[in-house]
């Protein structure tokens, strides 16, 4: 067993996690009479969804939390038991974990097991219970663990098989008759002025659709035909929603701009028979529609006009990601909605990545490849991933709510929302600058959203901020203390009812009348110089770095003194400072604790 230091940080962490009830991603389960059973069906549910940690040494009961008092006899058969079960594919089809996901520690006297499960690939999926994938795969909801029906256990294995794309699926008995001629003379046209000199251009209609994927021969079989894909872009309706192919397709545009309770929809683009509706036609009449709404700032460009934004780039390629990831094997609606301070887009299926590989960006895992060939010859959706980063750099350029992703089960959606509001508004601004001086504005979005809320509620709690975020609760108490260490934010209270607020008191006619943190009037001005340090050389940085890490500190204390950002220390300066042998981890054989911290090393 890895022994591990108590530290005050990680009693913290475990403070904050058992402040909060089971929920999608948190499972508490008492281990008084044995290693539970059912833990593996979460293990289950928690791999094939997105991630999660259990807990385990606790029971829950009416909102309350009640300690095991596991022996150290316990938890060491427990801990054996674990292990030789992870590995037997009579209890479970995948082990997903390493030696630091499991982490035994005492909290209050009493000794608990935390296990962090981490999100299986796409590859991996589905995890499954015993040797039956279709009686012993489970998912998680709001609910709890639930047993996944054939059907949805037969798409994961579908997924899973990344060298045979759902979109590159034969079609039998199809011909160019079932093409819409026009649709694909325009998708020419578009093509023509993005790449006017590509060699595809030159082709007849068929072997254009089999350089773009529309059609194609099996080597292994010697099966030709127009692929799914190929009818999903430039297919007539009829042909589309035949049973061969796609008969529940159904891509549909809603828009409401008004308030008026008698009027469902202002605009509705749907498959009403005015229209061949395939996914070409559909991109290219909601596009403007969705980007009709957005700002157009007079900028010039070499003398020329520009009107598209970072804001319309960004839509374009979320209305792309709906096409090119849903799972067409599912209920197949597609859905954008347009509303007066928002776009909600929601297509079938589940998401290839987890939400945290989703809002990092850069990496590229779709469903459908051969549509996202179509749609990448129009200049669009590229491969590298940065599909998602043009989605989050436009909202950020407007200072908008960063997009929130979501996914549903029962049946699977993936819901992104994009907030058409600012994060915040000219009287909250001034307010701020105020309270904090201009340098206050070039803080990261996340800090700026929070101290937004708080300016506008009065407070701020970590419950709230969850969705705003979109972060885990145990990351934003780790951003709520950083800003507090920061001067940014005041704690008041304790536990789940902390509320967070300005350092300052309001006067009666609602202008800054003092701070909070008397005793400390420069707080905000150190605050602003720790923002306007100079870029420094790597060897500037280790001698910062050194410098400030003389005792044990935590990356989030140690990125805040340097001014620089957490991420950039943990994945490009500690590793190199690390192999240079300048520092040293508290917990060297479990590199993710979280109590982790980090200290010049002294040389003997």
């Amino acid at each position: 067993m890895i022994e591990l230091k108590n530290t005050t940080d990680f009693i913290d962490y475990l403070d904050k996690v058992l402040s909060h009830t089971e929920s999608s991603d948190l499972e508490y389960k008492s281990a008084a009479g044995g290693f539970p059973g059912s833990f593996w069906d979460t293990y289950s549910a928690f791999a094939n969804t997105d991630g999660g940690t259990i807990i385990l040494g606790v029971s829950e009961k009416n909102n309350r939390f009640f300690l095991d008092g596991l022996t150290d006899e316990k938890v060491e058969k427990y801990r054996k038991d674990f292990w030789n079960n992870i590995n037997n594919k009579s209890t479970i089809s995948c082990n997903l974990m390493n030696a630091e996901d499991l982490v035994v520690e005492k909290y209050k006297g009493h000794q608990i097991m935390i296990f962090f499960i981490p999100r299986a690939s796409r590859e991996q999926r589905p995890i499954y219970r015993t040797t039956n994938p279709y009686n012993g795969t489970f998912k998680r909801d709001y609910e709890g663990d639930y047993k996944c029906t054939e059907t949805e256990v037969q798409r994961m294995f579908a997924d899973a098989d990344a060298s045979c794309p759902a979109d590159s699926r034969i079609l039998k008995s199809y011909t160019l008759a079932d093409i819409d001629k026009n649709s694909l003379d325009q998708y020419r046209q578009l093509f023509a002025i993005a790449k006017p000199n590509h060699p595809w251009l030159a082709e007849s209609d068929l072997e254009l659709l089999k350089k773009l994927g529309g059609y194609r021969r099996d080597r292994a079989t010697g099966e030709e035909g127009f692929t799914l894909a190929g009818m999903l872009m430039f297919g007539k309706s009829s042909s589309i929603t035949d049973k061969e192919c796609c008969p529940n397709f159904f891509p549909d545009y809603q828009e409401k701009l008004t308030n008026e309770s008698d009027e469902r929809w202002t605009n509705r683009v749907y498959p009403d028979g005015t229209w061949e509706a395939n996914l070409f036609q559909y991109y290219k009449n909601v596009l403007p529609r969705l980007q009709a709404i957005l700002p157009k700032p007079f900028r010039l460009e070499n003398n020329i006009r520009k009107e598209e934004t970072a804001a319309h780039v960004a839509v374009r390629e979320a209305l792309i990601n709906l096409c090119i990831h849903a799972d067409y094997s599912e209920n197949a609606s597609i859905i954008a909605r347009l509303f007066k301070n928002k776009i909600v887009l929601s297509n079938p299926g589940t998401m290839l990545v987890s939400r945290a590989q989703y809002y990092e960006g850069g990496e590229s895992v779709c469903r459908n490849k051969a549509l996202q060939t179509m749609f990448m010859m129009l200049g669009a959706a590229e491969k590298a991933g940065s599909g998602v980063d043009k989605i989050l750099k436009g909202w950020k350029e407007a200072n908008w709510i960063a997009p929130i992703i979501r996914t549903k089960v029962r049946p699977d959606k993936v819901e992104l929302t994009l907030m058409m509001e600012s994060i915040i508004d000219e009287r909250i601004k001034e307010q701020l600058v105020n309270l904090f001086g201009d340098n206050i504005l070039t803080v990261s979005h996340e800090h700026l959203l929070v101290l937004s809320f708080a300016a506008t509620n009065g407070f701020v709690t970590n419950e709230g901020l969850r969705f705003v975020l979109n972060m885990h609760k145990v990351d934003i108490g780790v951003l709520l203390r950083e800003m507090c260490l920061s001067g940014l934010l005041v704690a008041q209270g304790h536990g789940r009812g902390t509320k967070y607020k300005l350092p300052y008191v309001a006067s009666s006619d609602g202008n800054v009348a003092s701070y909070v943190a008397s005793s400390d009037s420069n707080v905000a001005s150190a605050h602003q110089k720790r923002y306007l340090k100079k870029r420094m050389s790597f060897n500037e940085l280790q001698q910062a770095v050194s410098d400030k890490a003389s005792e044990w500190i935590s990356l989030e204390d140690l990125a805040l003194s340097l001014g620089r950002n957490k991420t950039y220390l943990r994945n490009h300066v500690m590793p190199k400072l690390l192999e240079l042998d300048v520092i040293e981890m508290m917990f060297a054989n479990v590199p993710q604790h979280p109590g982790q911290k980090y200290r010049t090393k002294h040389k003997q």
